[in-house]
């Protein structure tokens, strides 16, 4: 029996919130002023034409091209700039006074070398994502680039998708109150790297693609120590690709959760979602891979339903770039700077000694 005096659990609906206006936040990518140097790209494979449009957009010129099969660096630069030099060396990029700034587009492993190399040059950098598998030798690219006076940035090109970087710019200016939780959950088909080099990426899924969302997380609990992290990975059923494509994390902050959920498998209705709670909102962003479109924000206030402009691709790439040259002409650490991605960085790394040892791990 029930009556209408016993409680409802909390369960029952209400009339909802009034809509109110989305505040003005800066989530667009950033761009000098007045600062134009000539970029040099090192590595021309697929997503290069993903930086090359978004640099072209912004009106940066790409002043070289390396890689070592000569004609992939051909058909990047009769595509974005026939005049530039190609090169099988990088080092013919390094010693080129009529270059500023790189761009390393290439796999961990063949890029940190390069990136000593193009630091001690006087180049200022901005590596490919993730930024190092060694947190100690990125903590040596950090202080190399310290000391020879230029800016190391990472390519975390996620932080500029709309919805992330409107995410990013609300918690920071307050408007969720302080973030208790975020839940990331993204289903996809990634079984497109079948027979390219990311299949021989062990944990593909978390680590190749994860650290994106390692980086939202680490972002979105800014000055918040992390504790622990535990992680699972498995295969799909059917699957055929090498490395799992199931994987979960967990991260335990100060006062605070993050739970990622990745199922790179998904056959039909590809979706991503995104939940953050603090102690004066919630935020909500849900809809297509990589594009969330549908993004609101409920307070005591009411509920707004921001309609943002832009795409991540290609907005993530100018905004990582963006960053850097603000950087360089403000005299300033980029907010993407190698220092600061070192921090996600070990949320991702413990991930994976967790998903490899089945224990939690201290990142």
């Amino acid at each position: 029996m029930s009556s209408s005096a016993e409680p409802n659990y909390a369960l029952e609906a209400d009339a909802g919130p009034p809509e109110i206006p989305a505040p003005d936040l800066p989530y667009r990518p950033p761009m000098p002023r007045s600062y134009r140097p000539r970029l040099g790209l090192i590595g021309c494979g697929g997503i290069t034409s993903h930086h090359l449009e978004a640099y072209r957009d912004a009106g940066w010129e790409v002043a070289a091209f390396c890689d070592c099969d000569l004609d992939r660096a051909r058909a990047r630069r009769d595509a974005f700039n026939p005049a530039a030099p190609v090169d099988a060396d990088a080092r013919a990029v390094f010693e080129s006074a009529d270059i500023d700034v790189v761009d390393l587009a290439l796999h961990p492993e063949a890029r940190g070398p390069l990136m000593a190399e193009a630091l001690r040059a006087g180049k200022h950098v901005l590596s490919q994502k993730p930024f190092v598998t060694d947190l100690a030798f990125g903590a040596e690219l950090v202080e190399l680039a310290r000391r020879q006076g230029v800016k190391l940035a990472v390519n975390q090109n996620g932080r500029w998708a709309p919805y992330q970087s409107w995410a990013r710019h609300a918690v920071a200016a307050g408007l969720l109150g302080e973030v208790q939780s975020v839940a990331i959950r993204i289903h996809w088909d990634h079984t497109w790297t079948q027979g390219t080099p990311f299949e021989d990426v062990p944990h593909l899924v978390l680590f190749d693609f994860g650290i994106h969302w390692f980086d939202l997380a680490a972002q979105l609990f800014a000055g918040r120590p992390a504790c622990r992290v535990t992680a699972h990975v498995a295969p799909a059923p059917g699957q055929a690709l090498k490395p799992p494509l199931l994987a979960q994390a967990m991260i335990q902050f100060d006062r605070g959760l993050a739970s990622l959920d990745f199922d790179a498998h998904t056959r039909f209705g590809p979706e991503e979602s995104l939940v953050v709670t603090g102690t004066r909102g919630t935020l909500r962003a849900r809809g297509r891979v990589l594009e969330c479109e549908q993004l609101e924000l409920w307070t005591a206030e009411g509920v707004c339903r921001p309609r943002l402009e832009g795409r991540w691709f290609n907005d993530g790439f100018r905004g990582a770039m963006g960053e850097l040259l603000c950087a360089i002409e403000e005299k300033r650490e980029p907010a993407n700077s190698g220092d600061d991605n070192l921090r996600s960085l070990a949320l991702c790394l413990a991930a994976l000694r967790a998903a490899d040892t089945g224990f939690p791990q201290e990142p």
